[in-house]
């Protein structure tokens, strides 16, 4: 199991944000809804393209290429062209920083 690593400062992520991350390697998505910071591994299911300039639409992550949707908190895709949800992340907020940990495998 890996550790926890810092990969940004709480405040560089406003509620309804969108922000992609390297954690030691791995593109991820940051997305804040509802107060809650949601880390997914920052992959499209449904062509492999970045999440990176989607946006936030009631409760989903829309992908910025072709519109496929993924709900929040959970990441399951909710329609069209993507079918598969999203791999999460573990995230969590602590002392004003970001941190994910990697729990993939």
């Amino acid at each position: 199991m890996s550790e926890w690593t810092t990969v940004e400062g709480d405040a560089a992520l406003p509620e309804g944000g969108v922000l992609p991350v390297d954690l030691d390697g791995l593109p991820v998505i940051l997305v804040r809804h509802l107060g809650c910071v949601h880390a997914f591994e920052n992959r499209c299911t449904h062509d492999g393209s970045e999440l990176t300039g989607g946006h936030i639409e009631d409760g989903q992550l829309v992908c910025p290429h072709h519109g496929a949707r993924f709900q929040l908190p959970g990441g399951a895709a909710t329609c069209a062209p993507a079918y598969e949800p999203l791999t999460p992340i573990a995230a969590r907020v602590e002392g004003g920083v970001i941190q994910l940990k990697d729990d993939r495998w």
